[in-house]
């Protein structure tokens, strides 16, 4: 039966394909695919896992056995006696292997996805301690978890090739069709781990536009729906699932028809992007003669390519913070010290060919924790805790090494150094101390540092009313929309349940926008955008008519930002950009 499921669209397109659910475990569970020469060890290392089980769940059984029953209730016994059951139970084994052999998920990931499926089988059963039954397997694949935590395999990000998506097609059917990701929610660890992977779209049951699940989808430029509630509770793992990132729906178990109609939209998109793609070269320039430039905002070194080929003139944001997350999910225990740091810094400068780099030093913290998991209970609010700067102002030594890693790349070629967060005065003398300081040390090791311009990010209100004390202190400014937004409004961007509220076009996030704009070009400072608000191009014409010249988004966004430059007059589009911040309306105005 077609069922549809209705959520917020953060990134624009269709994608249709087989559902992978990511399910949630009271364990941390890596997902990731696993290459085809790997299939076996990771077969020996569930069965390995299995069997350690077995043994200590007989240990157990005999040790009852022995006690006095008013030692042990005679139920314990028949309870292990049910785990090892399940354990061999054949629909779990088999299970785990098909995801494995071809899927080619990794061991933990299988489990966990075999357990969803037998799971959903004891909740249809009509008996009732058949189905309490499931609480029972839950255990037993935990116990299995157990046993292969610390043990597992070296991470391979890099998936086997899979078919582009064709709708109608009758090898979709096989292992050849594409996927698209179901989860509750990913971390922007998770997201990073899923980068390279050949996931066609993402839902997921929670988030907002701004989240960090939704900017890394629209950075891999494919379709995604999240806030969608109960997405990852009724998708089951294979079922036909379309997502439509353009009206934020999910349509699962799609009739011929729906699918017919969808593949037609896939089809014009596609080459929607191919017409696009003809203005890569073609320099951003408004009909009145202004030039812009477009930058783009990178996670990895790797993404300066992506960067290149969309005619990006440079990078805007370098967000340093996803060379820290995740580690643990890769197997490294340590944060990355200040050689790999510089490495990957100097990565990214060289794949810029010459343009500008702007790297921001490490943003954590909120949303964006370094382990991917949840904030600690005991932070009431996380987005308003220890965070980007304020957490390296807490961490010299840490601070110390990705300064000194930044400076050293600086030498490869133009690097531009951003730092988040700022609110005080205090902070920022704090900042500059630590910068000459890992010059300094740089100096006396003999190494080479390369010259930095200095960027704030303007991203509280408090910043954006104190900005003659910014001014006086640094090159540029960055305007960090995302959180403007988030902290103007007092919204939790990744929480669906306000999402709605979270509003670009608010008339107070407007006025700190143009107000920012407007003093750091009467200083003769630079100024870009380089949150979402950029990429949009609900608001590319308000930008240029406030006076804005440079914007940095994601690669994906640049030539349908392009497109719009080229078709404005800046100089016309002054007045009315006026118009549109005084009003009490302008969402209005800009047609929202």
């Amino acid at each position: 039966m077609t069922i549809s499921i209705h959520g917020l669209n953060v990134a624009r397109g269709i994608a249709i394909g087989r559902a992978v659910l990511v399910v949630s475990s009271r364990l941390d569970v890596a997902h990731y695919f696993i290459q085809p020469q790997e299939v076996e060890s990771e077969l020996g290392r569930v069965r390995a896992a299995r069997d350690a089980v077995a043994e200590e769940l007989e240990r157990l059984r005999a040790s009852v056995s022995q006690l006095k029953r008013d030692e042990a209730p005679h139920e314990l016994a028949g309870l292990l006696e049910v785990h090892l059951m399940l354990l061999q139970d054949e629909a779990l084994s088999e299970g785990v292997r098909h995801w494995i052999v071809d899927r080619l998920y990794n061991a933990e990931w299988a489990l966990t996805s075999q357990l969803e499926v037998v799971a959903r089988q004891f909740d249809e059963m009509e008996d009732e301690y058949l189905r309490e039954r499931k609480a029972d397997l839950e255990q037993v694949v935990e116990r299995i978890l157990r046993q292969m935590k610390g043990t597992a395999a070296e991470l391979v990000p890099s998936p086997p090739p899979r078919k582009t998506p064709i709708a109608g097609d009758d090898e979709a059917d096989g292992f050849d069709a594409p996927l698209v990701l179901i989860a509750h929610d990913l971390s922007p660890a998770d997201m990073v781990q899923f980068k390279k992977s050949v996931f066609a779209g993402f839902v997921t049951d929670v988030g907002g536009r701004t989240s960090h699940t939704a900017i890394v989808a629209r950075s891999m430029d494919i379709p995604a729906v999240v806030g969608a509630r109960v997405a990852s509770q009724l998708v089951r793992q294979d079922d036909w699932v379309i997502i439509d990132g353009d009206a934020g729906v999910v349509i699962v178990d799609p009739s011929p028809i729906i699918l017919a109609e969808y593949g037609f939209k896939q089809r014009q998109g596609e080459l929607e992007r191919e017409r696009l793609w003809r203005l890569r070269h073609r320099p951003a320039v408004t009909l009145d003669g202004e030039r812009i430039e477009l930058l783009a905002n990178i996670e990895m070194p790797e993404d300066a390519a992506a960067a290149v080929k969309a005619g990006a003139q440079g990078v805007g944001l370098f967000r340093s913070e996803f060379l820290f997350m995740g580690r643990e999910a890769r197997h490294l225990t340590r944060l990355p010290d200040e050689q790999e740091q510089y490495e990957a810094y100097r990565r990214a400068v060289e794949g810029m060919q010459g343009m500008p780099v702007t790297i921001r030093t490490i943003d954590i913290g909120a949303d964006k924790p370094l382990d991917g998991k949840a904030p600690r209970q005991e932070y009431l609010n996380p987005a308003l805790g220890l965070r980007a700067i304020r957490w390296s102002l807490s961490e010299p030594a840490m601070f110390l090494a990705q300064l000194r890693a930044i400076l050293r790349a600086a030498a490869h070629g133009p690097v531009n150094l951003l730092i988040p967060m700022l609110a005080h005065a205090s902070e920022i003398r704090q900042t500059l101390v630590f910068i000459d300081k890992a010059r300094a040390e740089l100096k006396a090791r003999g190494d080479t540092a390369g010259p930095v311009r200095l960027g704030a990010m303007i991203e509280v209100p408090a910043a954006a009313l104190s900005l003659s004390i910014f001014l006086k202190h640094f090159d540029f400014l960055s305007i960090g929309t995302n959180d403007l937004i988030q902290y103007t409004l007092a919204i939790d961007r990744a929480d669906e349940s306000v999402a709605h509220l979270y509003d670009a076009s608010h008339p107070a996030v407007l006025r700190l926008v143009a107000q920012t704009i407007a003093e750091a070009r009467r200083l003769g400072k630079g100024v870009s955008v380089c949150g979402e608000m950029a990429g949009d191009v609900q608001f590319t014409r308000l930008l240029l008519g406030l006076g804005l010249r440079s914007f940095s988004m994601h690669p994906s966004q640049i030539l349908t930002v392009k497109q719009e430059v080229l078709r404005a007059d800046a100089g016309k589009l002054a007045d009315w950009a006026r118009q549109v911040v005084d009003s009490d309306d302008p969402g209005e105005l800009l047609g929202r």
